[in-house]
């Protein structure tokens, strides 16, 4: 599902990166851990497609990630990577439906009101669907951008510190909602955080250190 080979990334100051190679399967759980530092969000980029590293290889299924041109590695992402930030980043005007199906058209794939539906159902938002985020609370909001995440049924679920702005007891149902999220899609999880709390939740771990 993914593998990582000799990758390193090398910053215009000329501190270097390296990672260990890593192997995932699909259907796998996996958390990602790092110090602040450590090159965590480096490595998500990376694995994302947003950051072509300086060295190594990076494939995703069967698909070279920097091989692909620009535009082919944007549909890509789009289709295949759902990636859950620390933060909504919804478009205000816009209500929680038109904000999925943003997310789409992104993609390059056709609007699918019934698929948003159904993810929202899923997460038990549905009541939701022509609330805008202004209207929503914070753990409203956690849930549709798990909902956005989701929506292109991705074969990759990556969620950025989802976790280390939140109180125990919504840390653990955003833990439950992301594994029951990328069982009902199908999808491989990983989570990058540096929050001790999420580590008895996962049996993988890759540590950067």
């Amino acid at each position: 599902m993914i593998s990582i080979q000799s990758v390193s990334h090398q910053y215009t100051s000329g501190h270097e990166l390296q990672f260990a190679d890593w192997q995932v399967n699909n259907g796998e759980e996996w958390l990602l851990l790092g110090q602040s530092g450590s090159g965590k969000t480096t490595l998500l980029h990376i694995l994302t497609g947003l950051l072509k590293p300086s060295n190594g290889k990076v494939k995703i299924g069967e698909t070279d990630l920097y091989s692909l041109s620009s535009k082919k590695l944007d549909a890509f992402r789009g289709q295949q990577i759902g990636i859950v930030f620390q933060k909504p980043h919804l478009i205000k005007s816009l209500n929680i439906t038109e904000n999925l199906l943003l997310a789409q058209s992104f993609a390059g794939l056709p609007n699918n009101k019934k698929r948003a539906e159904e993810v929202l159902d899923s997460l038990n938002m549905l009541a939701k669907k022509n609330a805008y985020p202004q209207e929503l609370s914070q753990g409203q909001l956690q849930r549709v951008t798990i909902a956005r995440a989701v929506i292109n049924k991705p074969t990759l679920l990556i969620a950025d510190e989802p976790t280390s702005s939140l109180d125990d007891q919504n840390a653990e149902a955003v833990l439950a909602l992301l594994k029951e999220q990328s069982a009902l899609n199908q999808a491989t999880l990983v989570v990058a955080t540096h929050d001790k709390r999420v580590k008895d939740a996962f049996t993988l771990t890759y540590t950067l250190s």
